[in-house]
């Protein structure tokens, strides 16, 4: 999941500027991206009005003890830095309940840099080996994204954040998930690939070699770009395979960094193990003999009527993903997306995967209700066969809050109203708090199929 854009229309340098000459007095964001070695202290003239502060791209490895001035202050990113600690003030700023460190050098987090209000922790790509007991505190944590790490335990007192919905701790040093985490009431979106878990390696290694199209680099013609996200490019190309006539697809080229979900070459080992199904983009090939090695897929190219179904989600929103407010679906579009995404949520999880991101913003539908399954970005092959249950009622507590907002935006008639209460009542059991009591997904989706 990609964290919002904080970016302006001020240069870095001319925002520095208006700072400096008290020009900027009563906003409430402020972007400084411009080489600060040092936190400038005009910010502080801010303090009455400034909720959101974004330092991220500079060289800072410190901030004022005194941060907590800053009395406003609800929002703070710091990522792209030189810091080795997460700062101890953070804690005393009362207001304070996103924080972002991703990709700096941090090794320590204290205790006393938990603020109270804490609901969204990012701190991605860092060296950290540890965290402390303090962390379950945070009652309000709904979000916390340790992805790039040396973890190799997770402190037992995050048994006490009820409030949890997404967690990112792929590429650690976990030998295990233990059975309080799968037990959270409200853990919807895991994200635990590239662990040293039991059997994962060998389970891994057996869907890699699921056999794929070898596609040579030489048979694309690369054309305009169609998007961009933290794991990597989508190109659109021409295609000229042996024998066939030109023809139009994808082409995504992964990045080698770690994204807050885990490793991008990890997501393409889920593209390809999860095979063919009607709801996903189907993938044609694995390119090879690329000039520089990098790693790419050839895929499905998506007609133009299908579109996203939501945006990410906003700061405020944390975990909920953003809807236009003119969103509308007919019942029987519903219902169809309703029941595509639990076949397709089924088919992985028979294949051993869970997804991970199961979001309405990763899903692509049309106006009959056709839908499709993308991003694999935080999907993740089952540690063994004995936790697979476990992995499913996770995934199905998403599932039902997408079913949610399905229903939320659904119209129909009174013919429809009985069917519309059975499913509200198909919704609350996906998020029933006891995480064994959820239905899988084959029971869910033979139950939509009826109605």
């Amino acid at each position: 999941m990609a964290t919002p854009n904080l970016a302006d229309d001020r240069t870095p340098m001319d925002t520095l500027a208006q700072l400096r000459a008290g020009k900027l007095a009563g906003i409430k964001r402020l972007d400084l991206s411009c080489g600060l070695t040092e936190f400038p202290e005009e910010i502080f003239q801010l303090a009455d009005s400034l909720e959101v502060l974004n330092l991220t791209g500079n060289a800072l490895s410190s901030l004022p003890d005194d941060l907590s001035r800053l009395s406003h202050l609800r929002i703070l990113f710091c990522s792209d830095n030189l810091f080795t600690e997460l700062p101890a003030c953070l804690g005393q700023c009362q207001q304070l309940s996103m924080i972002g460190f991703k990709a700096n050098r941090i090794r320590h987090v204290p205790a006393q840099a938990l603020p109270p209000l804490l609901r969204w922790l990012i701190l991605t790509d860092n060296c950290i080996e540890s965290l402390p007991d303090e962390l379950g505190n945070c009652h309000a944590m709904q979000k916390l994204m340790l992805a790039g790490n040396q973890l190799r335990s997770l402190p037992r007192s995050l048994e006490n954040c009820h409030r949890l919905e997404l967690l990112r701790i792929a590429a650690n040093q976990l030998t295990e998930l233990p059975d309080w985490l799968l037990a959270l009431p409200s853990l919807a979106w895991l994200a635990y690939s590239g662990n040293p878990l039991s059997v994962l390696d060998e389970a891994s290694a057996a869907h890699q070699h699921r056999p794929i199209r070898q596609i040579p680099w030489t048979s694309l013609r690369l054309g305009q770009q169609l998007g961009e996200g933290a794991s990597g490019i989508i190109r659109q190309a021409l295609w000229q395979a042996p024998d066939q006539q030109p023809r139009q697809v994808a082409v995504k080229l992964y990045k080698g960094s770690v994204t807050s979900d885990g490793s991008p070459l990890h997501e393409m080992a889920a593209c390809i193990a999860a095979g063919d199904h009607p709801q996903l983009i189907r993938v044609e090939g694995q390119v090879s003999e690329h000039p520089e090695g990098q790693a790419a897929l050839v895929m499905q190219l998506i007609a133009p009527e299908f579109l996203n179904m939501a945006a990410l989600p906003s700061l405020d929103s944390c975990s909920r993903d953003i809807y236009p407010a003119d969103t509308r679906f007919s019942f029987e579009v519903a219902l169809r997306m309703a029941r595509g995404i639990a076949s397709v949520a089924e088919h992985l999880h028979a294949s051993g995967i869970t997804h991970g991101d199961l979001y309405g913003h990763n899903i692509l539908w049309r106006a009959d209700g056709d839908c499709l399954l993308g991003d694999f970005g935080a999907a993740s092959f089952y540690p063994n066969p004995e936790l697979g249950l476990a992995m499913e009622r996770i995934e199905v507590r998403a599932f039902g809050i997408l079913l949610g907002e399905l229903l939320e935006r659904c119209e129909y008639g009174a013919e429809q109203a009985a069917v519309i209460e059975q499913l509200q009542d198909l919704r609350d059991r996906c998020m029933q708090d006891q995480v064994k009591n959820r239905p899988t997904f084959a029971a869910l989706h033979r139950e939509l199929i009826r109605r």
